[in-house]
């Protein structure tokens, strides 16, 4: 006899699809989720260390960047990282400029992204008995 044991992960319905090849909100969306856009506004550092860690990259990545003069380098790869990841169209040149122009904006717009992109997770796991 077999037996099939499911475990389901708890999850969040997404709003939408998450199979598409663009960005579920714009760069400046931030009403879609006003508490990430405040912590993002008002301490970029720490939501960009959360949603770096959540994105399975170093938690403390984005720290490099923030005593920097102008250029936000981890910023615009972890854009670049989260877009190639969903296959979201797009291009480097423009993760750069939003990058550079609008940092905290871009942190907000990925956790909204990975929020948004969250499926189930369902282990199987097959037992035969004798």
């Amino acid at each position: 006899v077999m037996e099939k044991i499911v475990i389901r992960q708890p999850h969040q319905d997404p709003v939408d699809v998450p199979n598409s090849h663009e960005w579920g909100s714009g760069i400046c969306n931030c009403t879609e989720d006003m508490k990430s856009c405040c912590l993002g506004f008002w301490c970029c550092p720490c939501f960009a260390c959360m949603t770096s860690k959540e994105h399975g990259e170093c938690l403390c990545l984005p720290l490099l960047e923030f005593f920097r003069a102008w250029l936000s380098p981890i910023t615009m790869s972890m854009r670049t990282s989260v877009r190639e990841r969903y296959n979201i169209e797009g291009s480097v040149a423009m993760d750069c400029v939003c990058a550079t122009f609008c940092t905290p904006c871009v942190w907000c717009q990925i956790s909204r992204e990975m929020q948004r992109r969250k499926r189930d997770v369902v282990l199987v796991n097959q037992m035969s008995r004798r």
